[in-house]
């Protein structure tokens, strides 16, 4: 991470756990620009030599920033983020998960409260893979639109280069393990391979590294049987523990390595940094066929194996065929190239530009970003190998500080009661180093404080009405003389009184999300056309843009089916004719059902409508099997990593985000022609009616054109919606209520 960071152009303070007892991994630290290694031990700041504990680190680590505040923190250990993100560190956090329950029932109650917290702390979340990011978003939902992949980081030790030479010919096959012996390692089973490949005609060796043995409460013995295994002599050489830079090299002296693991072990959410080693040195690895490694490596990869026959096998295979050695290799080499240091500074320089915008033209080419925090374990166990060190809070960055803008900062207020839709608009203002955000948050839409609208209107240079509501009126008639309004209004409002009574003279202007409905709005209010202008809805491109699940594209997906406008109905009228050819199309809906909402389900013509749709689906046999409900929730970007294309059958809509984000996912867009639809939307993918619907997903997936569609959708997107340009717009908006310097 201080490597990845420092590369990335950030100033690291890294902050030591404990007392430095070797320099092997902080000496090569200090010798990098811009990073700092500090040793609170050594400072004065810890007394005596124990290793800190959280509570303690949070209170020395707050003691650190005091002194010149950080920009951002990464952190990694659940406890200490826990105690963290009570402390004034909060919101500047970038929390490192991995000790996190990985499976719904290791998830407590508890659990849960703590990483919630931790969360709403937390400016970023990284996770090490996809699965883990997906799992945490469903499990904990603040978790959503904070996180972002980091995968482990691959490091050569200076001047190796990895494994030299073709397949082995004319010797013995060395197979090689480092780590941990323990039970779910199949580590006293590989001790076996030796001898069972000798029956098949190949001559092997196994090269054991490492000295932590594990003992099993649930079987005694097994400390006992490990460490005659390995003293055996009978084809395997233990080499004991070694410094990972020697582990490392010894691997790249061998031919294949073993990641062979319990199948208990395949639902793991995280990636073994090992197997990314191995392929960075060029030495192919005996894995577990799981969809993660068949992602990484192609399900084709020749060395997946599931039990101890499927590894001789594999092992046979490849000992006696050089082509099949090779393409190992070289599966192997391609699959670690995303995770080397160049690769993670690249991920964290994005990162950094989400988190730290540009101000302005004139200021910041880049952020002052801090160095970030961590009780990083430098000291390690005496006689421990390197790659044991518990690394519990890693450090981590920021770019250099730049001169404050000419001008004040601009003072933003936000006000209103549901601001679902403003999020990540309110994390882009406040993130931004020449503005000052205030959120005036309304406890219901015509409840309020007084007092602390007031507030706001008398610090405000402007305010943004989040809604043409109560809100927009209340500001509308209490605005300062020379103070902006900004009102943004929705679908929800056009036709509610709330615009005719809204003194518009007072207001500079309305937003609107798309053409069709600014045109609506100056038609049915009568306002001055140039005060209504349009600023499109946001798409978060990056959250959204993750890696396709297997069968995706026999996926159709709707997002929100209530009220029964959204016509969930035509939607299953083109899936049946989709499934009367083919019935592998599924539709899969995300949204909370009719009966959730009260206002919905009392109206008699919409409970109607829902009970004959559900009807419709028991008893049709075509739908039978094919209709999917998915909770409500806001992970979103995990749930379309199985949807192929977004439907959007719709009576009317302000914009309809569902196919947007969509598209931002990878999907394609699949629309009805709802009033202005073609003014958001692209007419290629707007159909006449459902049968068209299904004819076009139809044949996009038979004559194979799924991937070249979903390549252009993702890219108009971006160009008009994507999170950044939107940003842009409603910067410039806002722009124009600077002020000069007082």
């Amino acid at each position: 991470m201080v490597q990845a960071a420092a590369r990335a152009g950030c100033a690291v303070t890294l902050v030591l756990k404990a007392p430095v007892r070797t320099g092997r991994l902080v000496d090569p630290l200090r010798a990098l620009p811009d990073v700092t290694v500090l040793s609170p031990h050594a400072e004065g700041l810890v007394e005596g030599e124990a290793a800190m504990q959280p509570k303690q680190a949070a209170a020395v680590l707050a003691r650190i920033d005091e002194a010149e505040p950080f920009d951002l923190i990464v952190v990694r250990g659940r406890r200490l983020a826990g105690k963290l993100s009570a402390g004034p560190l909060a919101g500047r956090m970038w929390t490192y998960l991995t000790d996190v329950p990985q499976s719904a029932g290791e998830f407590s109650g508890s659990a849960k409260g703590e990483l919630r917290r931790i969360a709403d702390a937390s400016r970023v979340l990284l996770c090490q893979t996809e699965e883990l990011r997906g799992f945490m978003e469903s499990a904990v939902p603040a978790t959503a639109g904070k996180s972002v992949l980091f995968p482990p980081v691959v490091v050569l030790p200076d001047g190796m280069t990895g494994r030299e030479g073709g397949a082995p010919e004319g010797r013995a096959l060395k197979l090689v393990y480092t780590g941990k012996f323990a039970p779910r390692w199949n580590t006293y089973e590989m001790a076996s391979l030796p001898r069972l490949l000798a029956v098949r005609g190949v001559d092997a060796e196994l090269h054991m590294v490492g000295d932590k043995i594990h003992d099993d409460p649930k079987d005694p013995g097994y400390s006992a049987r490990m460490r005659s295994a390995l003293e055996s002599g009978e084809g395997v050489i233990w080499h004991g523990g070694h410094p990972r830079a020697e582990a490392m090299r010894l691997t790249a002296a061998c031919d294949v390595g073993l990641s062979w693991r319990h199948p208990e072990m395949d639902a793991s959410l995280e990636l073994s940094t090992k197997v990314l080693e191995c392929g960075t040195l060029g030495v192919p690895v005996v894995l577990n066929r799981t969809p993660m490694h068949e992602r990484l490596f192609g399900a084709d990869y020749p060395l997946f194996a599931a039990g101890e026959s499927d590894v001789v096998d594999a092992l046979t295979l490849i000992g006696k065929n050089p082509d099949v050695f090779t393409l190992a290799v070289e599966r192997c080499r391609a699959a670690a190239a995303e995770f080397t240091l160049d690769a993670a500074a690249a991920r964290l320089r994005v990162y950094l530009r989400q988190t730290f915008p540009e101000s302005s033209e004139q200021v910041l080419a880049a952020a002052r970003t801090a160095a970030a925090i961590g009780a990083s374990a430098s000291a390690h166990h005496p006689g421990a190998p390197a790659d044991t060190l518990v690394h519990e809070v890693p450090a981590a960055a920021a770019p250099e500080r730049v001169p404050e803008p000419a001008v004040r900062k601009l003072r933003v207020g936000v006000a209103g009661h549901d601001l679902k839709f403003f999020t990540r608009l309110l994390d882009y203002l406040k993130s931004r180093p020449d503005m000052e955000v205030r959120v005036d948050h309304w406890a219901a839409l015509k409840v309020h404080d007084p007092e602390r609208s007031q507030e706001l209107v008398e610090w405000a240079d402007v305010v943004v009405c989040e809604w043409c509501g109560p809100n927009a009126l209340w500001y509308a008639a209490h605005k300062r003389p020379g103070q902006r309004l900004v009102v943004r209004l929705h679908r929800f409002e056009l036709y509610a009184a709330w615009p005719r009574n809204l003194d518009i003279d007072a207001v500079d202007q309305v937003i609107c999300v798309s053409p069709h409905y600014a045109d609506l709005t100056r038609e049915v209010t009568g306002w001055p056309a140039d005060k209504v202008v349009v600023v499109p809805n946001w798409v978060d491109d990056l959250q959204l843009d993750r890696p396709k699940l297997a069968g995706a594209e026999h996926h159709l997906g709707m997002i929100g089916i209530a009220p029964s406008r959204k016509r969930l109905d035509l939607a299953l009228d083109a899936l049946e004719e989709l499934r009367r050819e083919d019935p592998r199309f599924t539709l899969f809906v995300k949204s909370k059902l009719p009966w959730e909402y009260w206002w919905i389900w009392d109206r008699p013509e919409e409970r109607a409508h829902y009970e004959e749709v559900f009807r419709r689906i028991r008893r049709s046999p075509l739908l039978a099997g094919g209709v999917v409900f998915d909770s409500y929730g806001r992970d979103v970007s995990s749930w379309l990593r199985r949807i192929g294309f977004v439907l959007s059958t719709s009576d009317d809509e302000s914009f309809h985000l569902a196919p947007a984000e969509g598209m931002a996912s990878g999907a394609v867009p699949v629309l009805l022609g709802w009033p202005g639809a073609d003014t958001i939307y692209d007419t290629r993918w707007i159909h006449q009616d459902a049968s068209a619907m299904a004819a076009s997903i139809a044949a996009t997936v038979r004559e194979g054109r799924w991937e070249a569609e979903r390549a252009l959708a993702r890219e108009q997107v971006r160009g008009q919606y994507a999170l950044d340009e939107v940003c842009r717009q409603w910067t410039d908006l806002l722009a124009g209520a600077l002020v000069p310097a007082r």
